[in-house]
């Protein structure tokens, strides 16, 4: 039987962590709930030369790249949450069939069973 508190606090904890590396990385959108943008960085200093400059593009490109993926996991786990309380949790969304609970272990946010897991 799936132990759904030792899951949901697993999946909290994992989404303290992904705030917390998102917030090094980007900001909280205040127009949008739940979304985040890579940090920009500034190229307006007048000592800046041109490497400085490109060191800078590089590293916000390195960001966005980084709060992308943070955040679409953010978004799987934000999602496991909304299922536990819907009580939909641990419920293949394809077939409908209990996921397998050695999947949600590994991945708590599993929102699909292993026959219908992508990628």
């Amino acid at each position: 039987m799936t132990n759904i508190p030792e899951l949901k606090s697993m999946l909290l904890e994992e989404k303290a962590r992904l705030e917390s590396e998102l917030s090094h990385v980007g900001f909280k959108n205040p127009e949008i709930e739940g979304d985040w943008q890579p940090a920009p960085t500034d190229l307006n200093e007048p000592t800046a030369d041109i490497n400085d400059t490109a060191s800078g593009i590089e590293v916000f490109e390195n960001n966005a790249a980084i709060e992308v993926e943070l955040e679409a996991r953010l978004l799987e786990v934000d999602a496991a949450l909304v299922r536990m309380e819907a009580n939909t949790y641990g419920v293949c969304r394809v077939c409908n069939n209990p996921i397998e609970e050695a999947r949600l272990h590994a991945n708590p946010a599993a929102a699909t069973c292993i026959a219908h897991r992508e990628g």
